[in-house]
């Protein structure tokens, strides 16, 4: 069966306590918490495993401990072509420790695999779960002054009266930003507002003269608490709505992961053309995304006149979508089952002709961009990711693509109606940010073809059933989709009567951000905006928590008004502006 060799080896050193499988290529195993670390590195190093998620949990109601599953997608290192995986080999192996109540401790696992870093300081912010001997034990999601001993994603944090008191402000702590070593570095903050999005993240860059030699950054300001409301409250329907308004560019491919999620955790098999249709709308995402992302690459260099006629294409994307969907960026299409609107043959048509259209302008305006050698020097070597960096921390989409990494979960793990679609995973070997938007542009014509393929081999049939499964208390599963900044990952374990229990969103930006420090070193500070811009990073997509008033010991719900009226009277603050 898949994963038994991987979990055979891991027995020759490890004690495994039980093996499970839901569905049958995730496999979850169950060790001691102490040898949780080197289970997780055999996988990673040893076996060729990534990590897509990790997903803190509060199951004192069902078996009195937290719990810890890593989730590591096997599919080969591929630092090298021949170091990759047969299909048949490749699956997903969940290591699960259960971490006692009374002692919500555990070794951590960072010290192996690098890219368990924001996922252990995150279990600390949000389950009071302690990573022994992490190397960075800052706060990751939660402001530096929150009360100690309150964590918002453990179950009985749903009523705050026993909070502590406030953190007197006049003692706030400042978040403690890391400086490298030694003296003479000037120290430039960028942000939190700033060029490159509309969206916070305060980076701060170390320099020598012009040349950034370390970086460091805090994000999270921006929290909406989705898990929190989702668990025990929303229907699976329901959470598609709220799932699709975690990102507002690929809202819909994280709809898609949260509903399959859902849907593998009881084996349910949607009917082909609701696969198929799921994808046209997926792969539209990245057709508009990726559009964006060359587009504000371009900007970021001074070169508004690309920019422009790259929007001017992508408003074909977006007719496409509202074509085919009812609209522009939210849809709200997706239920537990399929779908909830289904593609007209004129729908079809019109989506084809639209297609010819934009692959067309498309080159048009790439082949202009690429005969521009002031464009094309300024993204060459700027914000290389190095292949061991990109490795080390599981980076995901163009990000790992562009490192000469063919790292894609439609070819790893194909999904829906991937197995009948026939596609070139787009890799690039330079590693800055030329190698990146070069993979988006080859994926965007790629993207076309895809979706051309899904309307002509659309298949008959009805595009939702009326199922009837029963959901299982306790059972959980991960869904994955290949979101236009890289791999998606939404974890749902089941709840009673058809809710959640715990639901995990990984936006693919979660696994991108630990790495960016690296792409900034040794370039110049007038190339800082540009790195960014290539990583094509969602702040929000990020950000998860539970925003709490900690100055009155309450929290509150605002309605639309009164949050209008709160902005009202921070602008006109007397210190808005020190």
């Amino acid at each position: 069966m898949k994963g038994d060799k991987f979990i055979n080896k891991l027995k020759e050193k490890i004690t495994v306590k039980d093996v499970s499988r839901m569905p049958e290529e995730q496999i979850t195993i169950t060790v001691d918490r102490a040898d949780l670390p080197e289970a997780v590195r055999m996988l990673y190093y040893d076996m060729g495993g990534w990590l897509s998620t990790m997903v803190p949990n509060d199951e004192r109601a069902i078996n009195g401990n937290y719990v810890l599953y890593y989730a590591i997608s096997m599919e080969g290192g591929k630092m090298t072509p021949e170091d990759e995986l047969p299909p048949e080999d490749k699956c997903w192996i969940t290591v699960k420790a259960y971490i006692p109540a009374h002692d919500p401790t555990y070794p951590s696992v960072t010290c192996k695999v690098p890219a368990a870093v924001w996922y252990e300081r995150e279990a600390y912010d949000m389950f009071g779960l302690v990573a022994v001997g992490l190397p960075d034990p800052r706060r990751l999601m939660l402001s530096d002054d929150w009360p100690d001993g309150l964590y918002p994603l453990r179950k009985d944090a749903m009523e705050y009266n026993y909070r502590p008191d406030p953190v007197d402000h006049a003692d706030e702590p400042d978040y403690d930003f890391m400086h490298p070593e030694g003296s003479g570095t000037l120290d430039i903050p960028l942000g939190p507002l700033h060029i490159t999005s509309d969206e916070p993240g305060h980076f701060r860059l170390y320099c020598d003269g012009d040349t950034i030699i370390d970086a460091d950054y805090r994000l999270f300001y921006q929290h909406r608490g989705m898990e929190k409301l989702a668990e025990n409250r929303m229907s699976y329907d329901q959470m598609a709505f709220l799932a699709e308004r975690v990102c507002g560019i690929c809202g819909y491919a994280h709809a898609t992961a949260c509903i399959e999620a859902a849907e593998r955790a009881i084996d349910m098999e949607i009917p082909r053309r609701a696969q198929a249709i799921r994808i046209i709308n997926q792969e539209i995402e990245r057709l508009h995304s990726h559009m964006l992302n060359i587009g504000l690459a371009c900007e970021v260099t001074g070169n508004i006149n690309a920019f422009m006629h790259i929007f001017r294409i992508r408003e074909y994307s977006m007719e496409l979508a509202q074509l085919v969907s009812g609209g522009r960026k939210t849809y709200g299409n997706v239920v537990v089952g399929g779908m909830r609107r289904d593609i007209s043959a004129k729908e079809t048509k019109r989506g084809l002709e639209l297609l010819d259209i934009m692959e067309t302008q498309i080159k048009e305006v790439w082949e202009a961009v690429m005969e521009d050698d002031s464009q094309v020097s300024r993204w060459k070597g700027v914000g290389i990711l190095d292949r061991q960096v990109a490795r080390d921390f599981s980076a995901v989409g163009p990000n790992i693509r562009g490192s000469g990494f063919k790292r894609d979960t439609r070819y790893d793990h194909p999904y829906d109606f991937h197995d009948a679609i026939d596609f070139k995973v787009i890799v690039e070997d330079g590693g800055d940010v030329f190698a990146r938007e070069t993979v988006r542009y080859g994926e965007l014509l790629q993207t076309i073809s895809i979706i051309r393929q899904c309307f002509e081999l659309m298949p008959s049939g009805s595009i939702v059933i009326n199922h009837s499964k029963r959901i299982i208390p306790n059972a959980f599963a991960l869904a994955n989709n290949e979101a236009p900044r890289g791999e998606n990952i939404h974890w749902i374990q089941h709840g009673n009567a058809h809710k959640v229990n715990r639901w995990r969103c990984r936006a693919a930006t979660y696994n991108n951000w630990p790495s960016l420090r690296y792409q900034f070193r040794g370039n110049t500070i007038a190339d800082a905006a540009l790195i960014v811009c290539s990583m094509d990073p969602c702040y929000s997509c990020t950000d998860r928590t539970t925003l709490i008033d900690v100055k009155t010991g309450k929290s509150k719900i605002l309605s639309h008004d009164e949050l209008k009226r709160y902005a009202q009277t921070l602008k006109n603050h007397p210190m808005k502006n020190m």
